[in-house]
């Protein structure tokens, strides 16, 4: 009997298709559902944003190894696209940074993201973050990829946030450095110009992502300008919460008015996104018993 290509497999087929990944991000089983409702093939679980949603709290470190763990099992049982997770520092020493990337493939990720800022790390276009050194980053994607060498069905994304406070030929040779060590995406946060986002692709073998922050450290270039310059994936990390909360405001602000927000959804395309419909026909499945039947 034929098995169903795992996560990992999706992902590496996306990865070996021609043109660019558009990727929303998501932050709890709802969003999640609805990139893949709208046709994307592939989204991430945002720590910014899963942070804010699960704890109402910023992406300073505040959450844990174990409150991930479980969003991202939510993410992966409510889409059938493929997952990458954030996995922040990998959450201790490379033993920890293992037992991480192993937990995110039990969970349904098809890749883990790891990177090389000071515990505890904070949102990559925010000020005041740190990183390792050089040693230290290099372990962490050694643990990784070791522990996909190992057996556990998952890539490896590896980020540097070097360019912040070190420039970027430090982030280039951490970028290589990743790359030399077998991570699958390369991931440099915050480049600051058009430039050198093509510095960093023509440096860099392999597929790589751009962040697109809206208002952030990066330009906001159009997803065939990002492909033209060498990018396989743009992610859109904050575009979904930040929408979702104005949406939030505004209906708030209606109901606090006297008002009512006219722009809700109608009530059967609420039922049917996020699943009423499909678990009505499961269960229409399996008949109902006969209260006044008895076994013999």
């Amino acid at each position: 009997m034929q098995t169903e290509p795992s996560p990992a497999d999706r992902l590496r087929q996306l990865l070996a298709q021609p043109g660019l990944i558009t990727m929303p991000c998501c932050c709890d089983g709802l969003s999640a559902r609805l990139v893949e409702q709208a046709g994307f093939p592939l989204t991430f679980m945002s720590g910014f944003a899963a942070s804010a949603a699960r704890l109402g709290m910023p992406d300073t470190g505040l959450i844990s190894y174990g409150e991930m763990l479980d969003q991202g099992r939510n993410i992966c049982a409510a889409a059938s696209i493929p997952v990458i997770g954030d996995a922040d520092t990998g959450y201790g020493n490379p033993m920890n940074v293992r037992r991480t990337i192993s937990g995110y493939a039990s969970a349904g990720c098809a890749c883990a993201m790891v990177e090389d800022q000071e515990s505890p790390k904070r949102c990559g276009h925010t000020r005041g973050k740190r990183i390792v050194g050089r040693q230290e980053a290099l372990n962490r994607i050694r643990a990784a990829v070791d522990q996909r060498e190992a057996g556990s069905d998952i890539l490896i994304m590896a980020r540097t946030d070097a360019r912040h406070s070190q420039g970027m030929q430090e982030a280039l040779w951490r970028c290589q450095a990743f790359a030399d060590l077998g991570a699958d995406i390369i991931f440099l946060e915050a480049p600051r110009s058009r430039e050198e986002m093509e510095q960093f692709c023509r440096a860099i073998p392999g597929p790589k992502m751009a962040n697109m922050v809206e208002q952030g450290d990066t330009p906001l270039l159009p997803p065939e300008q990002l492909e033209g310059i060498g990018y396989k994936i743009a992610a859109y990390p904050l575009t979904l919460i930040s929408s979702a909360i104005r949406a939030m405001q505004e209906a708030l602000a209606a109901l606090q008015q006297g008002g009512h927000p006219d722009n809700l959804l109608p009530f059967a395309d609420l039922r049917t996104i996020v699943g009423f419909d499909e678990y009505d026909s499961e269960l229409n499945r399996y008949p109902a018993s006969d209260n006044g039947d008895l076994c013999d």
